[in-house]
């Protein structure tokens, strides 16, 4: 029986080792931890999360929100895992990400299909293989990728992580639990600050030292990710329109919305670690305890761990790859993950999805699965891939990628709601017919 590789188990590479397995596939998932770990990788365990704990927006009218409801319809590990070890976080899907990360490890190593090799891999393996090395792809690999393709050179940006504190550190005399605009439960911790207390703020994190990054610049950084500081330089009320808008909250001390708020949100099920929500930061260790303690409510918080900064890399894809993720010039070589250009946790698994999906088919002689530009998962295959786009950017899942309704809807929210209905129409009949 054909062996499908697939190198990297991130949440990519863990997807496409899954639905390879699940379809009845021998699947070598070759993985180079415990081995060689990256600088923003700690453990062991596959599917780690780097950055947030969160998957964003959980709501059908979201994006996001639909890509995980396809993929969870469609047997996703990842939206299993996820859903299994969810924490409260009002609108969003958030988990424990030391639970969800331990939980992917364990389905994928006790499963019959799947065997695991601890290695790092330096060249482009024969097909069928899916590569999903991840944005953190080693030199060795990035090299032989690019060699592979014929080009020195990936696209790049730079990517950042937010600090966690410990709940018991947070001051609850400073901060209170509240959901933006009182969705769900209120889940969030809200640290305010008054207007002297959020300039000052402001004016220390603009001039606070930044750890070395080689190569750094402003204008490298993608915008779904930018570093806290990098957002205060660019105007005084900046970051209050970004992650300390006060939109949809009350300080309960004053009746009112505050000027600016921090939200911390939970970070594991224990509810013993918080995350400070768009905290992204390369900031030197000792100036993120000094800056971020001039928040009230964190004036003692214990960090846990501090925020970090590192280069993320992806391919030309729409020069180079199909709607399927795989080389236009070998379809048994895919890749998958964020080194395609999609950008987020969902948006990943998606990829590790539909490559994987798609390989099934070419290995066992089926035709290929029709995810059309209405489906978010289909989208996303069909922008990473179309050849028009002169300035390729790594991309989050949005409804301006997925194809219009005919007729016209007024209202936003409900409009994207049709948009899903309709997607998962779509969905439901690929599943009827033996996806």
């Amino acid at each position: 029986m054909t062996t499908v590789k697939v190198i990297g188990a991130g949440l990519a590479g863990s997807e496409a080792a899954w639905q390879l397995a699940q379809r009845g596939l021998q699947v070598e998932l070759i993985e180079m931890k415990p081995l060689k770990k990256s600088p923003a990788h700690h453990s062991d365990d596959f599917a780690e999360l780097v950055c947030s704990n969160s998957f964003r927006g959980d709501r059908l009218e979201n994006a996001v929100g639909l890509l995980k409801e396809e993929l969870r319809r469609c047997g996703s590990l990842i939206m299993e895992c996820a859903l299994a070890t969810k924490v409260e976080a009002g609108g969003c899907l958030a988990v424990d990400r030391q639970g969800f990360a331990a939980m992917v490890t364990q389905k994928l190593r006790s499963h019959p299909n799947i065997t695991v090799t601890a290695q790092e891999v330096t060249e482009v393996p024969q097909g069928p293989v899916i590569i999903a090395t991840g944005p953190l792809t080693s030199d060795a690999m990035s090299d032989a990728i690019g060699k592979y393709f014929g080009q020195t050179e990936y696209l790049h940006f730079f990517d950042a992580a937010a600090p966690l504190v410990t709940a018991e550190s947070i001051d609850m005399e400073q901060a209170w639990w509240q959901s933006r605009y009182d969705r769900g439960t209120p889940d969030y911790v809200n640290c305010a600050m008054n207007k002297e207390q959020y300039e000052a703020f402001l004016q220390e994190l603009v001039n606070a030292e930044e750890a070395e990054v080689h190569g750094f610049e402003d204008n490298n950084v993608f915008e779904g990710c930018m570093p806290v500081e990098v957002m205060a330089r660019r105007g005084v009320d900046t970051l209050r329109y970004g992650p300390l808008k006060p939109v949809g909250l009350t300080d309960p001390k004053t009746g009112k919305e505050p000027y600016a708020v921090v939200q911390l949100r939970q970070d594991n099920a224990a509810k013993s670690v918080y995350n400070l929500v768009g905290f992204q930061t390369h900031l030197k260790f000792p100036e993120q305890k000094r800056v971020f303690s001039m928040i009230p409510a964190l004036r003692n918080a214990e960090f846990v761990r501090y925020g970090v900064m590192h280069r993320n890399t992806f391919l030309q894809s729409p020069r180079l790859l199909d709607r399927y993720y795989a080389d236009r010039r070998n379809p048994l070589v895919a890749f998958a993950g964020q080194m395609t250009g999609v950008e987020g946790y969902v948006e990943s698994a998606a990829s590790g999805f539909l490559a994987a999906v798609a390989m099934a088919a070419k290995v066992q002689g089926k035709p290929l699965p029709e995810f059309p530009k209405t489906t978010a998962i289909g989208a996303l295959g069909l922008y990473i891939s179309d050849e028009s786009i002169e300035n390729f950017q790594p991309m989050n899942v949005n409804f301006s990628i997925i194809s219009p309704l005919e007729q016209r809807i007024r209202k936003k929210a409900e409009k994207n709601l049709a948009i899903a209905n309709r997607s998962l129409a779509v969905i439901d009949e690929l599943l009827a017919q033996g996806l």
